[in-house]
């Protein structure tokens, strides 16, 4: 009961539920659960944690597969089950270095945070990776808390989270009388971990509050542009339905149009915003390319696009630049690809199976860190889910990226949780890098982040919108992150590695 407590309560620190503050004890309770167990139970009860929280996570993906991947309600759960088996395995193997090799209470406040670190890190890359629901990201309103993501990342908040977490452990046991692992908990330990917690919080708060000003400030003195981002709001059902790709083009053109008064310096379409193959289907692209003429500024569009390679077809999921007389100034290629969503992994020995989502097809990857610009702007693009991959968006900073665009399309989503979660995850990107993202979404959630992860401005879901804002370009600047990159996951790997070696060779000594 206590693992899928914990489970619960991790997963209510994130949106839809949106609690934030019950990620700092849920941990805790799956620690209590594993206080005088062996490894094995405590693999159990920390997959069980896992597929607890994993499966309220993540329901969505039943939604997807179910409405848009066209699978039945059965296969559709047991895609979300088989998915959630395997995100569950991280918090076991935690669980298991817990026990295994933390043995003495102290010992387990100073590792549990590095264990976590060093396995959500791992799941951010193997198999493509899967960064979702990070614990981190469940405190992306917390603004003070977060601003040291500029240093550490998103993993530097999860950290913390989890240091707070043991340290409570700490003091339950000290007060129950409870042991960990057969040792007892005095009264001095638990408070002093408790004690160490408070500074820490307390340092990382004055931090992130002198940041805030200083970001403010530093905004204040920026160079600005204007933006306007338009949510289309078109069914998906109908989003790649011939009949109804010119409608959507002009639904668009209606829409910027609205958005031109003021004259933006930039409009900002979603995701496959355009959803035919630019500068292939000639037919519409010139009705994209006039329609931008007339409107006499500068577009981002989300488009397909397709080159040929010895007369064989390579499709991109793309992003075109499109200067005030229709010229293309740059195109960007999605990088991280969504498994059989966008392209089938294995398909070599696995010839069987399609695409999941076929309205998107099968598409290659782009070239990691390109930019685009226009004088001396230039701008970064995630497309989709890229935004969820903190190294992505340091590449387009490293490359002289002086904001970041993530467009979008979240209505494969529905009315779930999704949506939010995705937004909240671009929030750390801004203050990762210290740029502002513009959000453009086929619906919810488009709008503008700061530099110092504010929300200026949301759209709500399913609904069509127009916004427009004057954002700050913060450029000759680089946030410590940005020029160090993910140096604390890395640190983390090489202390366990040295921790599980050191048990390795007690335990082939006969130690305990």
């Amino acid at each position: 009961m206590l693992a899928v407590l914990s489970g619960v309560l991790l997963t209510a620190g994130f949106p839809i539920i949106g609690v934030s503050y019950t990620v700092w004890g849920a941990l805790a309770l799956l620690f209590f659960a594993i206080r005088d167990t062996d490894v094995r139970k405590s693999f159990l009860l920390g997959f069980l944690a896992g597929l607890c929280h994993y499966l309220s996570l993540i329901y969505w993906l039943a939604f997807t597969m179910r409405v848009y991947g066209q699978l039945s309600f059965s296969l559709s759960i047991l895609a979300l089950l088989l998915l959630a088996l395997y995100l569950a395995i991280y918090p076991a193997i935690f669980a298991v270095l817990m026990t295994w090799t933390a043995r003495r209470p102290v010992v387990m406040v100073i590792m549990a945070p590095v264990f976590w670190i060093c396995l959500e890190y791992l799941r951010s890359i193997l198999f493509s990776g899967f960064p979702w629901g990070i614990v981190g990201y469940s405190q992306a309103d917390q603004l003070d808390l977060i601003q040291f993501a500029d240093i550490l990342g998103v993993y530097g908040v999860s950290g913390i989270i989890l240091l707070a977490n043991a340290a409570l452990l700490m003091l339950v046991l000290a007060v129950s009388g409870k042991r960990w692992q057969g040792r007892g908990v005095s009264g001095r330990a638990a408070a002093g971990s408790c004690l160490f917690v408070l500074i820490a919080l307390c340092a990382v708060l004055i931090y992130g509050n002198a940041r805030v000003n200083e970001m403010d400030g530093r905004m204040a003195a920026a160079d600005t542009l204007d933006v306007a981002v338009v949510q289309g709001n078109i069914a998906q059902m109908h989003k790649w339905d011939r009949r109804f790709m010119e409608a959507t083009v002009d639904k668009y053109f209606e829409l910027s149009d609205r958005a031109s008064h003021p004259s933006p310096e930039l409009i900002v379409w979603p995701e496959t915003a355009a959803p035919f193959y630019f500068r292939y289907n000639m037919e519409l692209t010139e009705k994209v390319t006039n329609g931008i003429d007339k409107a006499e500024t500068y577009f981002i569009i989300g488009a397909p696009s397709v080159e040929f390679v010895n007369r064989t077809p390579v499709n991109y999921n793309s992003a075109y630049l499109i200067g005030p007389q229709g010229e293309v100034h740059g195109r960007y290629d999605k990088v991280h690809l969504v498994p059989f969503g966008e392209y089938v992994p294995f398909k070599k020995w696995l010839p069987f199976i399609n695409s999941l989502v076929a309205q998107v097809g099968d598409f290659d990857a782009g070239r990691r860190g390109d930019t685009m610009g226009w004088a001396d702007t230039r701008v970064g693009m995630l497309i989709c889910y890229e935004v969820i991959f903190p190294p992505l968006s340091v590449e387009m900073v490293k490359n002289g990226a002086d904001f970041l665009i993530n467009m979008t399309n979240d209505a494969w989503f529905g009315r779930t949780g999704a949506p939010y979660q995705h937004f909240s995850m671009a929030v750390f990107r801004a203050i990762e890098n210290r740029r502002t993202l513009v959000r453009s979404a086929n619906t919810g959630i488009s709008g503008y982040i700061d530099p110092a992860g504010r929300a200026m401005e949301k759209s709500p879901l399913f609904e069509t919108a127009v916004l427009s804002r004057r954002i700050p370009l913060i450029k000759d600047y680089e946030s410590f992150y940005t020029r160090h990159g993910d140096w604390l996951p890395i640190a983390c790997f090489i202390v366990t590695g040295f921790i599980i070696v050191l048990k390795l060779l007690f335990k082939n000594k006969g130690g305990k």
